[in-house]
């Protein structure tokens, strides 16, 4: 029996732990990320209705209003739950990049209703790039507000990340296929720029090196998506280059490239990558202004391919925007492909013609329409806009 002291000791024990309960999450955000189902990222009705038909001029008027409809039709189609995949994202990304002129704070606000539904928090792998690619958009609204709770757990992953050690397999190092060069290194540069720590900088660039030893072909100036498509061909004989991928690498050297302070060491081999990954692109650029699924090979793809030539025409447009790529010569590529992701915009909003979550060129349809192909367009759109006087 316990005396009326030990009772005393039990009961205040008690007490004590539904306090601490009480304040403690039913369940981590992490935990939820880690159970909770991947909301499609988008999909293939049999029909779409009309095209838009927006004009192609390059005015700020003409501009916002094509950003608008297409980023106003994916903002009513968020779901419930938010998404810290990869996919979503990228979509993310490119509803911060909008200018304030085009909708004030509408989607920065949006963007921050789903980081506070997250928490914060990144995806639950630790050494997938595809789970930090959630870090841009909370180190972009970091940037605005300026509050360290946006990226302490981002942070505490980046650090966990540098802490392992590298992959020893030659062909699978950390950043092992080249979509990851979007995902991954601008957090680091990101993270660089927030904290003013090097050590973030240069792990990006230690790393971005060791996948481009792996997959990057100096002749063609393209990459391969992976090792295991380095000598896989076309059905002319030309080498397999996804246009997607190649977009992703685009844009991954533009957003680090925007970090770099302009006196760094690393501009000019960033810069270097971006001019002749460009002329490769102008090279190639198709007469619709677009590119196909497969580079080297457009004959071989009925359809052009948004997400991979939305990813290009960003660059593009941000190389001339910062005085890297030759205006003349590059702007009029930049007002073609706009001109032509315009003509797969409906009259609704919807993106069509982005080819479905894969590695490598595969069947899609002109109503096909994915959130990273819209974040693409919406962050080509914001740059041309950017470039427009």
């Amino acid at each position: 029996m316990h005396t009326e002291k030990s009772s005393s000791r039990i009961r205040c024990a008690v007490s004590l732990a539904a306090c601490v309960l009480a304040f403690l999450p039913l369940a981590t955000p992490s935990a939820l990320a880690q159970r909770a189902p991947v909301a499609p990222p988008g999909d293939t009705p049999a029909t779409a209705g009309p095209p838009a038909h927006l004009a192609p001029k390059l005015s700020h008027r003409d501009l916002a209003k094509a950003i608008k409809l297409v980023a106003d039709w994916q903002l009513a189609r968020l779901p419930q739950q938010a998404q810290v995949d990869w996919t979503w994202a990228a979509l993310y990304t490119g509803f911060l990049a909008i200018p304030g002129q085009v909708a004030g704070n509408k989607y920065q606000q949006a963007m921050m209703n789903v980081s506070e539904r997250l928490d914060w928090q990144p995806g639950p792998r630790v050494m997938h790039a595809d789970d930090q690619a959630i870090g841009q958009t909370y180190l972009e609204l970091y940037k605005i507000h300026q509050d360290h709770k946006m990226i302490e757990p981002l942070m505490a992953r980046l650090d966990e990340q540098m802490a392992a050690p590298d992959p020893t397999d030659p062909k699978k190092p950390l950043w092992w296929w080249c979509d990851a060069l979007f995902m991954a290194p601008p957090v680091y540069a990101e993270m660089y720029a927030a904290t003013g720590d090097t050590k973030y900088l240069d792990f990006m660039d230690r790393e971005w090196d060791i996948t481009t030893k792996l997959l990057y072909d100096p002749s063609k100036h393209l990459y391969f998506r992976d090792a295991s498509y380095l000598s896989k061909q076309e059905k002319n004989g030309q080498p397999l280059f996804w246009s997607r991928g190649n977009g992703w690498v685009m844009a991954g050297t533009v957003r680090v490239l925007t970090e770099l302070p302009a006196n760094s060491p690393l501009r000019p081999k960033f810069i270097a990558l971006l001019r002749d990954m460009a002329a490769e692109m102008l090279s190639i650029q198709g007469a619709d202004g677009l590119w196909r699924p497969g580079l080297l090979d457009p004959d071989a793809y009925p359809l052009p391919e948004i997400s991979g030539s939305a990813f290009i025409t960003y660059a593009l447009a941000y190389g001339v925007n910062e005085g890297i790529l030759d205006r003349r010569t590059y702007w009029p590529a930049v007002e073609k492909a706009w001109a032509g992701l315009l003509t797969h915009v409906y009259a609704d909003g919807r993106l069509g013609s982005i080819q479905p979550v894969g590695a490598a060129p595969s069947a899609y349809t002109e109503t096909s329409s994915y959130v990273y192909g819209v974040g693409a367009y919406l962050l080509a759109g914001s740059e041309i806009y950017r470039g427009v006087k």
